[in-house]
């Protein structure tokens, strides 16, 4: 395994992480998602961990809480061993302040967690989307008061806009808070949104990046074609929605060329497009999740993939994003002109 720092903390993650949501819930979307009990996700955690994976992310909300659950049981006697993170912020219970970032559910849904995970800390805990009625100002005195009492680490956000992180990042400095280390957000060949101002900003501001759904919740697996699809897989399973989107025929295209580069290494298309993640400036650790050790031991082999620059072009060509406003006036038609003095 190789690791590497989370922005400028000093501390140091594995590059694959691995993913809880998988672990524990039922009905018909965890049934989906993975559902799996606590036997078969000790045997994924161990798989993880006996490859050097020292990061483990999970949420609240993943399995009705399961997960967390699941993870209390199976890391007892080896917390110290991982990097453990969770999120707040998904609805918890039917009342009106069991979801958000206000200071009441962070407080009440932090204790919860603890508890579910028998641990006395998080290492890295994270505001899972963003609150639009909570100020920053609230959520992150609250996220402060918890570092100081050492039920907290490091602070973190999920699914932030860059203005909204850098938001953040100044109310932190103005009140002499604590702020957020790091971000996880979505980042995929056939997802390149957050090349347009997440990775600028985090590159900016010394922001460790996690990316989920590296391999676009299967899609990037190459259980998926222009003929057929893998029911196996959530997003080949019948009411399970395209989470997250994809244009399917741009991306059957990505992966002819996906699948050319894996066959030129004998490698699997899981691989190369994680390599591919890996290889993108900006970018700590990519999250995978499994429900069997084979997938997770496959995605873990994309370590030791290093594609060329050749192999990058080739990627970067077929699956680039049109620039968006201001994007593309700030990387090309201005940036050459030289101004006559006035």
């Amino acid at each position: 395994m190789k690791y590497r720092l989370m922005g400028r903390t000093g501390l140091y993650v594995s590059e694959i992480s691995l993913g809880a949501m998988t672990f524990g819930g039922s009905g018909p979307i965890w049934d989906m998602v993975g559902g799996l009990g606590v036997a078969d996700s000790e045997r994924i955690v161990g798989t993880a961990l006996d490859a050097g994976v020292n990061l483990i992310d999970t949420a609240d909300g993943y399995g009705d809480g399961e997960s967390e659950e699941q993870l209390g049981t199976i890391l007892r006697g080896r917390r110290e061993d991982v990097i453990l993170t969770t999120k707040a912020h998904a609805r918890t219970g039917p009342g009106p302040n069991d979801v958000g970032q206000t200071r009441l559910h962070l407080m009440r849904n932090l204790e919860q967690s603890l508890r579910r995970l028998q641990t006395d800390y998080i290492d890295v805990y994270m505001m899972h989307n963003f609150d639009h009625l909570t100020p920053f100002e609230e959520t992150l005195r609250t996220l402060d008061d918890a570092v100081h009492q050492g039920k907290i680490r490091y602070i973190a956000a999920a699914n932030l806009s860059a203005w909204q992180v850098s938001k953040a990042l100044g109310v932190s400095g103005r009140l002499n808070l604590n702020g957020f280390a790091a971000l996880q957000s979505y980042y995929s060949l056939v997802g390149r949104d957050a090349e347009r101002d997440i990775i600028p900003m985090v590159l900016d501001e010394g922001v460790g990046l996690f990316v989920w759904a590296p391999l676009a919740a299967g899609f990037l697996t190459g259980k998926f074609n222009r003929d057929a699809s893998d029911s196996s897989g959530r997003r080949g399973s019948e009411g399970f929605p395209d989470f997250p989107p994809v244009d399917h025929s741009r991306g059957y295209d990505i992966l002819d060329v996906v699948r050319t580069i894996a066959q030129r290494y004998d490698v699997s298309i899981a691989q190369v497009s994680l390599a591919w993640v890996l290889a993108k400036p900006g970018v700590t650790s990519v999250t995978v999740g499994a429900r069997k050790p084979h997938q997770l031991t496959d995605n873990l082999g994309a370590i030791d993939l290093t594609l060329t620059e050749q192999d990058l072009a080739e990627l970067d060509e077929i699956s680039k994003p049109v620039p968006s406003y201001p994007n593309w006036v700030q990387s090309g038609f201005y940036r050459d002109v030289r101004y006559p003095q006035q």
